[in-house]
C-alpha cells in the first residue's frame, strides 16, 4: 500500500512539473552546489519579481517530465544537484536575474535549458542573458526614429528657408 501511494504522489508530481515545462517560455537547469541558504532566499526573491520559480527537484523526476513533454538533449545536464527555473510570462528577464547570480557566486553554474520550446547550451543562454531588454530596445529603436525625423524636419525648414529666400 505504502509504495502505490509513494508511486501515485510521485507520478502526481511528475504530471505537474511536465504541464509547468509546456507552460514556461524558460526552462533553466543549473547547479546549485556551494551556495547557503541566505543565498538561495535571495535569489528565490528576485525570481519572484521576474514571475519565474525556483525548484529543487530529482533529476530522475526532471528527465521523465522532459521526455514526456518531448524534450531531448538535456539528459546529460541532469546529473548532481540540479535546480530548475521555469519562467512563464518572460525568457529574458529570469535569464538575466540567473546570469547576474553566478557573476556574483562562481559555485552556481547554468547548464543548459529551453527557451521558447528551443533546447540551448549554457552558453547560448549566457548570450542571451546578455543582451538588452526589450524595454531598452525598444527605447533604443524610438530614439532612433525620433533623430531621424528630427532631422528629416530640419531638412524641410531648410528647403522651406531656399524656397522664401529665392522667392
Amino acid at each position: 500500500m505504502a509504495n502505490e501511494k509513494i508511486i501515485k504522489q510521485k507520478e502526481e508530481e511528475l504530471n505537474a512539473l511536465a504541464t509547468k515545462i509546456k507552460e514556461a517560455k524558460l526552462v533553466l537547469l543549473t547547479d546549485y552546489r556551494g551556495i547557503n541558504v541566505t543565498d538561495v532566499t535571495q535569489l528565490r526573491k528576485n525570481l519572484r519579481g521576474t514571475k519565474s520559480d525556483y525548484k529543487v527537484i530529482k533529476n530522475n523526476i526532471t528527465r521523465r517530465a522532459l521526455q514526456a513533454c518531448g524534450v531531448e538533449g538535456l539528459e546529460e545536464k541532469l546529473e548532481g544537484p540540479t535546480a530548475v527555473i521555469l519562467g512563464y510570462e518572460d525568457y529574458l528577464e529570469p535569464a538575466k536575474a540567473i546570469y547576474e547570480y553566478t557573476k556574483k557566486n562562481e559555485a552556481y553554474k547554468i547548464k543548459g535549458g529551453i527557451v521558447e520550446g528551443k533546447v540551448m547550451t549554457a552558453e547560448e543562454i549566457i548570450t542571451l542573458a546578455k543582451l538588452p531588454s526589450r524595454q531598452t530596445l525598444l527605447g533604443m529603436l524610438a530614439g532612433a526614429l525620433l533623430g531621424n525625423v528630427t532631422k528629416l524636419a530640419v531638412a524641410l525648414d531648410q528647403v522651406k528657408v531656399q524656397k522664401e529666400a529665392n522667392a
